[in-house]
């Protein structure tokens, strides 16, 4: 799905949860905010702030552990980003509208939002004998937390002129990679893979909801990037891993949604 062109440039919010095309003219009022209801790999999550950050974003930093959050927020500020904490729970309702009252109260809109909800349930996963209250929980945080969060953020996000959605996938989630023997889409995962299958889908939903407005919405995959997530046995560096994710938040207002990306181009499904 593609845009026609719209000449407007004006960005003022992006939220960013701790946790290529570039658009120009940037004020330095941005505000951005990505969210997760639970570590996703926090030297990936602080990379994607800091390059929004050198674009003059104003961030927020989401997270439901203070210290984390705090911590977070202190190292970002130290690399010079324009950042600020935002207690959120992806899982809990309350948790995300008080999110939400917040960030009205301090930019008034949000520009950006970037989905970051990332558990993967534990292993192993097998299908035959998993407790089906571990792909409950999985879902509930990498599905269900981005469909809460993004409803709640959807009335900042359309006071945009600019606003994006970018929600963090994986390619393991991609039922063609997965059925392509030797594809290297890592363990068997009942949980993680499906929810992120699952993701993809509602960004689709959304995507096709949205058309007729300014709103872009797509899903990003960062890679098997080295992480507290898988113990830091990834092969991509954290500057790598953020790439799409910046690109994804700063597209053109004609720029493409609905899509599955990485650093290589789409994703297939």
């Amino acid at each position: 799905m593609r845009r026609p062109r719209d000449d407007r440039r004006d960005r003022g919010c992006v939220l960013h949860r701790h946790g290529g095309e570039v658009v120009t003219k940037l004020r330095p009022d941005r505000f951005r905010q990505d969210h997760t209801g639970a570590p996703e790999g926090d030297e990936l999550q602080q990379l994607r702030v800091v390059g929004l950050g050198a674009l003059g974003w104003k961030v927020g930093v989401g997270a439901r552990d203070d210290r984390r959050r705090q911590e977070a927020v202190e190292k970002l500020r130290a690399a010079g980003a324009d950042a600020f904490g935002v207690p959120l729970d992806v899982t809990d309702d309350a948790s995300v509208t008080a999110a939400a009252d917040l960030i009205e109260k301090q930019a008034g809109r949000l520009d950006v939002l970037v989905n970051n909800a990332g558990i993967t349930g534990g292993s192993p996963q097998a299908p035959t004998t998993v407790d089906p209250e571990t792909i409950r929980a999985t879902v509930e945080t990498n599905v269900i937390g981005v469909v809460r969060v993004t409803n709640a953020m959807l009335p900042l996000l359309r006071r945009s002129a600019s606003p994006r959605i970018v929600n963090m996938s994986s390619s393991v989630g991609s039922l063609t990679l997965q059925s392509t023997p030797g594809a290297g889409t890592g363990p068997i995962a009942a949980a993680y893979a499906p929810s992120k299958s699952f993701l993809n889908a509602v960004t689709v939903q959304y995507a096709k909801e949205l058309q007729d407005t300014n709103v872009l919405i797509n899903a990003a995959c960062p890679g098997f990037v080295a992480t507290d997530l898988n113990g830091f046995r990834g092969v991509r560096t954290p500057e790598q891993g953020a790439a799409t994710a910046i690109r994804l938040a700063t597209l053109p207002d004609d720029g493409t949604t609905g899509g599955f990306f990485d650093d290589a181009g789409v994703v297939p499904w």
